[in-house]
């Protein structure tokens, strides 16, 4: 599939007044993805027009979500307390089919992997999703603003299937990405769901990991609430949300009782559970006590978020 960069509407200018973010709307066509194009929203730092800086961007799925989780608010209150470096959110509606958008899939060999499940198919998009965000989107906005066009000056963000999407793409495009955030992540969705340890043992996001060698990948950032299921597939007391992401983070013992990799295993300084603030170890796990699998506990998660990504001394991208 072939995208053409720079297909711009420019649809409307907003300056909210209290934060001083400039928010440009604009479009993006999305051929074979949608037949309407894609609306994007651009978070301008407030001094924006004022310098000739370039700002660091952050990606962001499910853009029609920005004032549920209180993005423009968020960043302004950061920005008042100096908490972070001044940065460009580009926040991307979901696609009309989010379902068949967000998912994984297999860069080298150009395929999606789809997951069966109870609602349908997750997924059947999501190789095209990536090639149009890293091929069409990403050079159109590099072209528009001043941005930092390095994987160190990108990071992209999701929550729930736009978790699972965020990892997807950073981690098979780190050459792009520096920095990913997953916050609620479906990492559950598997290829086998005929019971409890045919999910455990086929789980997508996991074999892809397990099969990965060690190499330069992003930072990462996992937000989960202590409250978001009440789902336990192996009976441990756990909810599965949680256990699905430290074994990824970890590695884990399949029901055959055979080890397999996480991100520790291929080199990641993986942080202990906590539930205040990582200090941007290069997998970062933040327990939202009470936090549910909702737009308001993502809210919650977003400044711990930003504060971990773009701390005024961020921390160095592991090699």
């Amino acid at each position: 599939m072939r995208f053409i960069a720079g297909l711009w509407l420019l649809l409307a200018c907003a300056i909210a007044q209290a934060q001083g973010i400039r928010v440009e709307t604009l479009e993006q066509a999305a051929p074979g993805l949608s037949d309407k194009p894609f609306r994007v929203r651009v978070y301008l730092p407030p001094d924006y027009a004022a310098t000739q800086a370039r700002y660091e961007a952050l990606y962001v799925n499910d853009g029609q979500d920005m004032d549920a989780v209180g993005m423009a608010g968020t960043l302004e209150a950061l920005y008042a307390r100096h908490a972070i470096t001044r940065i460009i959110v580009v926040a991307i509606d979901m696609p009309p089919d989010r379902m068949a958008g967000y998912g994984l899939f297999d860069r080298a060999k150009g395929d999606a992997i789809i997951a069966p499940t109870k609602y349908g198919n997750v997924g059947a998009n999501a190789q095209a999703y990536a090639q149009w965000l890293t091929q069409a989107l990403l050079p159109a906005i590099d072209a528009r603003y001043r941005t930092v066009p390095r994987a160190d000056g990108r990071a992209i963000l999701g929550w729930s299937l736009g978790a699972l999407s965020a990892f997807g793409i950073g981690w098979q495009y780190p050459e792009t990405f520096g920095r990913v955030g997953a916050f609620s992540p479906s990492f559950w969705l598997s290829a086998d769901n005929r019971d409890a340890d045919a999910v455990q043992a086929t789980r997508i996001v996991h074999v892809l990991v397990d099969g990965s060698e060690p190499m330069q990948r992003p930072q990462l950032f996992f937000g989960v609430g202590t409250n978001e299921e009440t789902d336990d597939r192996d009976g441990d007391g756990v909810i599965d949300v949680l256990d699905d992401t430290r074994d990824l983070m970890q590695g884990w013992d399949g029901p055959d009782g055979a080890s397999r990799k996480g991100l520790r295993q291929l080199g990641y300084d993986v942080s202990p559970d906590d539930p205040h603030n990582p200090n941007g170890e290069a997998a970062a796990l933040y327990l939202l006590a009470g936090g549910r699998h909702d737009q308001p506990s993502w809210a919650r998660m977003l400044p711990v978020f930003l504060r971990w990504a773009y701390s005024a001394a961020p921390p160095a991208r592991r090699d």
